[in-house]
């Protein structure tokens, strides 16, 4: 069949069926891949088309642990002892654990970062939910999924947070990578790579949709409806109405934005930056056409859409994860960047995307607060809580203009609505997908185990805490993954322990020196475009794209206007003329 089918009807076959075949590298020898990278990220390596690319599944770094060895998770079997006792149910963790384990709000950060982690998250990992019968087990009744993460009954009374909670479990890759065996594994809808698919798309229909085609002007489509008081673009709606932005009169005619990534609506921060980057595209299309008018429509498209990748992955690997993981920690474990490397896999691991990556879930703010031109809450529009910024892009039409919120960065919460609980589902989801348990990722990394309350109140560095853990879960060797690396101590200068420091670190290098199109990569920018790449930032992005006229150089830093603000013209700005091309080689190119 690979011989009738082009290579883009191949990937719309695995979209549509979740069960990729694997790509001959054959397919990826003198094509267009060579300049751009495909949407879907295969053939980014040559001898391996299929790492990192979409539809594949994520990596093992540890075999996987379930309950009977092949895809029941841990806990399930109620009469199945671990380290002899039962598993605490992940509800329970989350309410004597996880609410009482509050770090104080930051007096570095600004909310920013919990906002660009969740925005960088979508870009890398996506695994999507079951709705069909894939997600039970075999020959199982539906119902008693409930005893999964049901919480434990207080002072003997049936309270409403003891009902069940509704939980899917991970949609099964039908393709398991050799090795695996016959154990359950799950999938990375997205390409795993730092590529702004999340702008983009992740698949070759998808790609088509966004963009403005009709226009052959390299642009993205825009919103043909609105657009702010400044005559710059929203995203476009979802083309499949009414869509839950607009139900039941909240949304007040105004549907669901699309963009290259389906998670857009789920809060005004990533509306608000998925919006600048719209814009951002669409301003690099209109000045890379004017200085190479003999450029194509696709050539200015794939160019605008190669800086666009670059800026993520500096804003990312650059601001954002040394903030993270700390200085020393990024030293350790990503170090200075040495080339592109053909022998590594730049898959996005299990671990990496159940677990460490969803650190950022503790960080999530119960009130967002909505700032005017001077920085100080805007009366015209007060705090919002977090469910009524959920899912409501009208607010950004509606009630203000398109500015980052900023606000310190808020200690962990523990949020519920219509009964979910962000934390229980967490931990359920590590179960799900198999992880082992806390100690075996310290072993990993080559941290010490836990095996004493002493142990892990030294980890902790809260005695109470350790205890509570400990009751709950009876043995070290119990404890999920994401709850130990949660409560871990922050290390010096970081806003995580030394488990997540190195689960992210380790992915972060992979996801960078696997990459063929990373940035500093032989190739892919002139050192010219490179400078002027390394000058730009998030903050200039949105002075770029926004009314903001100042803000501070580095917006992931929590800073007291005026305290530490630059005027936009202060803050430096790409030059494209590093992309004046005077030959004719993108004239033609389609």
């Amino acid at each position: 069949m690979s011989e009738l089918l082009s290579q883009e009807n191949l990937e719309l076959l695995a979209e549509l069926s979740q069960c990729p075949t694997e790509t001959d590298p054959a397919v990826c020898e003198g094509s267009h891949h060579d300049k751009y990278r495909s949407i879907s990220g295969v053939c980014n390596n040559r001898q391996n088309p299929d790492w990192g690319a979409a539809n594949t599944a994520l990596v093992r770094w540890l075999p996987a642990e379930y309950e009977d060895g092949e895809e029941e998770p841990r806990g399930w079997d109620p009469q199945r002892l671990h380290h002899g006792s039962q598993l605490p149910p992940p509800r329970r963790v989350s309410r004597e654990v996880v609410r009482t384990s509050c770090k104080d709000a930051d007096a570095a950060y600004s909310q920013l970062l919990a906002d660009w982690g969740q925005y960088i998250d979508h870009d890398v990992t996506l695994t999507p939910q079951s709705l069909s019968g894939a997600a039970s087990w075999t020959q199982r009744d539906l119902s008693s999924i409930c005893n999964l993460i049901t919480l434990w009954r207080v002072s003997g009374s049936q309270t409403q947070d003891s009902l069940c909670m509704p939980f899917q479990r991970s949609t099964p890759a039908c393709c398991s990578r050799s090795g695996s065996g016959m154990q359950r594994q799950q999938l990375n809808a997205v390409s795993s790579f730092i590529d702004a698919s999340l702008v983009y798309g992740h698949t070759p229909p998808l790609q088509s949709d966004l963009r403005d085609l009709s226009g052959r002007s390299g642009k993205l489509a825009v919103n043909g409806r609105f657009q702010d008081r400044q005559g710059r673009p929203y995203l476009p709606f979802v083309a499949e109405t009414p869509s839950a932005c607009g139900a039941a009169g909240r949304g007040r005619g105004i549907e669901c934005f699309r963009a290259g990534e389906g998670r857009v609506n789920e809060g005004l921060p990533l509306i608000v930056l998925h919006t600048l980057w719209l814009r951002e595209h669409n301003r690099l299309a209109d000045t890379l056409k004017l200085i190479n008018q003999h450029w194509s429509p696709e050539a200015v498209f794939q160019e605008a859409r190669k800086i666009v990748g670059a800026l993520h992955q500096i804003i990312t690997m650059r601001d954002y994860i040394p903030k993270v993981i700390g200085a020393e920690s990024f030293e350790r474990h990503i170090g200075p960047y040495g080339g592109y490397d053909p022998t590594v896999d730049s898959s996005a691991s299990n671990v990496f995307a159940t677990a460490a990556f969803r650190f950022g879930h503790a960080t999530i703010p119960p009130i967002l607060s909505r700032l005017n031109e001077s920085f100080q809450e805007d009366r015209r529009f007060p705090r919002l809580r977090l469910q009524q910024a959920l899912f409501s892009p009208w607010r950004i039409v509606k009630e203000g203009q398109c500015a980052p919120l900023r606000q310190p960065w808020k200690p962990p919460e523990n949020h519920r609505k219509e009964n979910l609980d962000l934390a229980a589902l967490n931990l359920q989801r590590g179960r799900d997908h198999g992880l082992p348990g806390y100690n075996d990722w310290r072993d990993f990394c080559g941290l010490k185990r836990i095996a004493t309350l002493d142990d892990l109140a030294e980890v902790v560095r809260d005695r109470r805490v350790a205890e509570k853990i400990l009751h709950l879960y009876q043995h070290p060797d119990n404890i999920d993954v994401w709850l130990g690396g949660l409560v871990e101590n922050f290390l010096a200068g970081s806003r995580t322990g030394p488990l997540f420091a190195c689960l992210i670190g380790k992915q972060m290098k992979l996801l960078r020196d696997g990459d063929r199109f990373w940035w500093e990569a032989d190739g892919v920018f002139t050192q010219q475009q490179r400078e002027q790449l390394w000058k730009t930032s998030l903050s200039r992005i949105i002075c770029e794209n926004s009314d903001i006229q100042e803000i501070p150089a580095d917006p992931f830093r929590l800073a007291r206007y005026p305290d530490g603000f630059l005027p936009c013209s202060a803050v430096p700005a790409l030059s494209l003329e590093a992309w004046r091309d005077d030959s004719l080689k993108n004239a033609f190119w389609c």
